[in-house]
This record gives C-alpha cells, structure tokens and sequence, in this order.
C-alpha cells in the first residue's frame, strides 16, 4: 500500500534540475510570467501520470487535496491525474466528493496544463447531467485560470454532441483580455468544428470580425487555406450584429 509519502519520494526521486529550467521557462514561472512564484522538478508529464497510476487507489481525498495545495507544480499536476484516474472509476457519490475537491481547490490550479488536465475530465464530464450555472460564474471571474476552466469543461459537452454551451461562452469571451482564453476559446470551436463545420462557421459568420486574432486562428487551423486566407483578411461572409 502505497501513501502520500511514497508519493512524494517517488516524484522527488525523478526530479530533473536541468529539466525544471526549461520547465520553469515553458510554464512561466519566471518574474512577469503567468506562473511567477511557481516550482518545478523537471519531471515529464508521462512519469507523473505513472505516479498517478501508482498511488491513486491508496490516497484519500483530503490526501489528494493536500498534493493540490502542494507548492512544485508537479505534485499538483500530480494530484490532478490522481483525481481524474479515481473520477473514472467512481460513482455518483464518489464523483460528487471528487468534483468538490477540484472545485474548492481551484486557486491552485493555476497553469494552463493543471486546467487542461482537470476541466474536460473532471468538471465537463460531471456537468454533463447537471445545471452548469456554476460555468458562467467560472467565466465572470477575474482569475483567468477560472475563465479558462469554464470554457476548457465545454469539451465534455461538445463530445456528447452539444455545442450551445461552447458558444454562450466564447460570445461571452470576445473580449477577454487574455491570450490564454483566446486560445481556449479558439480550441473549442475547432474542435465543434471536427464534429459540425456548418455549426462553428454559423458562429464564426456572426462573430469573427470582433474576435481576438489569436481565437480566429485557433477556430481555422484546420480550414483550408483559402477559406482561412478569406476569414483572417475578413473577406468571408459575415453576418454583424
């Protein structure tokens, strides 16, 4: 039986300094950056989800809760795999208490991979069946790792076949300031569009003149050239409000 100790030497044994630079670079945790006063160990994102594997059955989760208060980034990236791994093995009851932690827990999720690995696996997925009021207080906070939350949980929805919820808040976003929810938002659209292309070009006719460079990118990475060409000059049809 593994514990949170065990879990911790694990990680630490695995630490990389040379590694936790490049790290610390990536994820800007360098003065000025969005993960300033961050920590890292330099250890891949494979070996931490292997950590995961390893110790999630043993682990409680106020232990789990613990690791997400952790001060190295990669414990809590850690911790957040831990969490999805027993989400998908739970029940309703269980996945209530899981969705709770991530929730109260949310001010430390604050880089955008902790946000990737958690939303679309945790809070999307819980939503599914529930009301999803708490997505639009997500969108109207001032943190922007809780904007890009509320749009990333989206994803659950859009695999399911709904895309309502993905365009309330990327309207509702136009104007963030952030690039990192400019991306957010831009993924989620290219990805309604793998599923319905008529669907996000519908959006796309209504909106694309007031979105954020970078979120029109995203959307059209995978259109063709020419019709990005015609989006990116602003020569597609547009439909203005």
């Amino acid at each position: 039986m593994g514990t949170l100790a065990d879990l911790r030497a694990d990680l630490a044994a695995r630490a990389d300094p040379r590694r936790a630079e490049g790290v610390a670079r990536y994820l800007r945790m360098v003065p000025g950056g969005y993960g300033e006063g961050d920590t890292a160990l330099g250890i891949p994102v494979p070996e931490q989800r292997a950590v995961a594997g390893r110790y999630w059955r043993d682990l409680t989760l106020a232990e789990t809760a613990e690791l997400l208060a952790d001060g190295v980034h990669e414990v809590r990236l850690t911790a957040v795999f831990v969490l999805v791994r027993k989400f998908d093995r739970a029940d309703a009851g269980e996945r209530d208490r899981i969705v709770g932690t991530m929730l109260a827990n949310l001010d430390h999720l604050d880089n955008w991979d902790l946000v990737d690995s958690s939303a679309p696996y945790l809070l999307g997925p819980w939503l599914l069946d529930r009301d999803r009021g708490v997505l639009d207080r997500l969108a109207g906070s001032a943190v922007v790792w809780e904007r890009r939350t509320a749009v990333l949980a989206t994803l659950a929805f859009i695999r399911a076949g709904e895309f309502d919820w993905t365009f309330r808040l990327a309207e509702r976003l136009l104007p963030d300031p952030h690039d990192l929810v400019h991306k957010a938002v831009g993924w989620m659209l290219r990805e309604v569009g793998k599923r319905d292309r008529a669907a996000e070009e519908d959006f796309l006719a209504r909106h694309y003149r007031r979105m954020p460079r970078t979120m029109l990118r995203y959307a059209i990475e995978r259109f063709a050239p020419a019709r990005r060409t015609a989006y990116l000059t602003g020569t597609a049809p547009y439909h203005g409000e």
